[in-house]
C-alpha cells in the first residue's frame, strides 16, 4: 500500500499540503441575500419592461402594415393570385418548349 505522505510524482514527500475532509465547514461562503433579492427584482422588472416594449413595437408595426394595405390599389390576395397565374403559364410554356425540343431535336438555323 502506498505511503499517504508521499505524492505520486517522483516519490517526493508532500509538505504543507492540506487535504479536504468531509468535516470542512460549509459556512465559509456567505451570500448577501438583500443583493440577491434586489438583483432578481431588477431582472424581473427589466424583463417586464422589455416585454411591454416588444408589445408596443408590434402593435405599431401591425397598425402601419394595415394602413399600408388599405392604401394599395389592389389587395395583396389579388396580386398574389395574378402572379401565381403568370408563374403557372410560364412553367407550362417552358415545359412544352422543352418537350418539343426533345421530340424535334435542336432548332435548325
Amino acid at each position: 500500500m502506498p505511503d499517504p505522505s508521499v505524492s505520486g510524482i517522483m516519490g517526493r514527500p508532500r509538505t504543507g499540503v492540506r487535504t479536504m475532509t468531509d468535516q470542512t465547514s460549509r459556512s465559509d461562503i456567505q451570500l448577501n441575500r438583500s443583493l440577491l433579492v434586489g438583483g432578481g427584482v431588477l431582472v424581473a422588472l427589466g424583463g417586464l419592461l422589455g416585454f411591454t416594449g416588444m408589445a408596443l413595437v408590434s402593435s405599431a408595426l401591425i397598425s402601419a402594415t394595415r394602413q399600408w394595405v388599405d392604401h394599395l390599389e389592389r389587395p395583396p390576395s389579388e396580386i398574389a393570385r395574378r402572379r401565381w397565374e403568370q408563374t403557372k403559364a410560364a412553367a407550362s410554356a417552358g415545359a412544352s418548349a422543352g418537350a418539343s425540343a426533345w421530340r424535334n431535336g435542336p432548332p435548325k438555323s
